[in-house]
């Protein structure tokens, strides 16, 4: 009994309905007030965000914006999307606050570190992203400009360049996570996983390709990453699947039935 849900009860789909409706109201709370936050500095997050490509800029060049209204509006576009990523421990957190109570105990005790690993690694790629990549990216394409032409990017496309590899990394980072959840629920097992490991690595260069510039640099800024990524996922997924046996064995030895006396 003392596995059981914390709240083992049924509900109205209408109770459900009117929690969630609430959880998601907080998550757009969240997000507004932190871009409210955040509104006065505009300028100064998107001069942050474009110091890696500014830094590689030939000696007199500058970004440009070839639409009338990208001045204001793109900076703004960029400030709603950092309070979005801002605002995910709080999304996440309304999230396990819906899904909670359905749990068990034993189950909560896994999903509690991967909820917070997951925000972490999450962090973590969009750092990794900025500090690493964009300077090896922005380097790379200011040496390979041709003689003759001048590098000057229009702000929008350089934000929409980032936020692409922003969210790629950001994803790119929940593999362990993924990894140990499949391996947690019995989607998979450990050595499916290493059986597989080739194809993975085909695949990691594959969505480096879609999600990259159209360049074997970029795209193995990603890949490489991804792929070692799996492999801390298949350990933590073996550490995972050996916990779970001795639990399970002692469940089934106390689902048993009472022996019955002669």
């Amino acid at each position: 009994m003392s596995d059981l849900p914390e709240n083992d009860q049924h509900m109205p789909l209408v109770s459900h309905l009117t929690e969630l409706r609430t959880r998601l109201l907080r998550c757009v709370a969240a997000i507004f007030i932190i871009f409210a936050g955040l509104f006065a500095f505009t300028q100064q997050i998107y001069t942050f965000v474009s110091t890696p490509l500014r830094q590689y800029l030939p000696a007199g060049a500058t970004m440009i914006a070839t639409d009338v209204s990208s001045p204001f509006l793109t900076p703004l576009k960029l400030t709603m999307m950092v309070s979005l990523f801002l605002a995910i421990p709080v999304i996440l957190h309304q999230i396990w606050g819906f899904i909670a109570p359905g749990l068990y105990k034993h189950e909560k005790r896994v999903a509690v570190p991967l909820l917070v690993s997951s925000i972490l690694l999450f962090y973590t790629g969009m750092a990794f992203a900025y500090f690493f990549v964009f300077p090896l990216i922005f380097k790379f394409f200011a040496a390979a400009t041709p003689a003759g032409v001048e590098m000057m990017t229009d702000i929008t496309s350089y934000l929409d360049f980032v936020m692409t590899l922003f969210f790629a990394f950001g994803v790119a980072f929940e593999i362990p996570v993924a990894v140990v959840l499949l391996v947690w629920i019995g989607v998979v097992d450990v050595k499916y996983l290493k059986k597989i490991r080739p194809y993975v690595i085909i695949g990691c260069f594959v969505v480096g390709m879609i999600l990259t510039p159209p360049d074997i640099f970029s795209q193995t800024l990603l890949a490489v990453p991804m792929w070692m990524l799996f492999e801390v996922g298949i350990l933590f997924g073996s550490l995972v699947s050996k916990r779970e046996r001795p639990e399970e064995a002692a469940d089934d030895h106390n689902d048993q039935p009472p022996a019955t006396q002669a």
